[in-house]
């Protein structure tokens, strides 16, 4: 898990693939936190990521850096536990200055049955179930 995180803060910015009825929708992100084990990003819940991700919870980041690139499929279960959201915040603080967390629009999801590929062109495919 560790790795994964380290891999992601490392890249910056990491893309994340959700489905809009038939249509991949892909956008950029940023924040990779674990809190209880488990791998977690932030979002609002007033943007369209969040609404598609409740319709299907099915997602996939992808990023890339020092010519590996990251895989992350799996689940995205919202947490609406006050802790989570606070833990997400404490570790991204310059999120404080657009959310909050009892402010009705901050979202934390975590990932289930979640599944990374660590590649490159140089090497075979390594495999974590995280």
């Amino acid at each position: 898990m560790n790795r994964v995180v380290d891999f992601l803060k490392n890249a910056g910015t990491y893309y994340l693939a959700t489905v809009d009825g038939d249509q991949p929708r892909v956008r950029p992100f940023g924040t990779a936190h674990v809190f209880e084990g488990k791998l977690y990003i932030q979002t609002g819940k007033k943007k369209d990521v969040s609404k598609q991700l409740q319709a299907n919870p099915k997602a996939e980041i992808c990023a890339f850096a020092d010519g590996t690139w990251l895989r992350v499929a799996g689940k995205l279960i919202e947490d609406d536990r006050r802790e989570a959201r606070v833990s997400m915040l404490d570790a991204y603080p310059e999120l404080k200055a657009m959310y909050d967390p009892d402010d009705g629009n901050t979202v934390v999801y975590y990932f289930e049955d979640a599944v990374a590929t660590f590649a490159s062109f140089t090497a075979a495919p390594e495999v974590i179930k995280l």
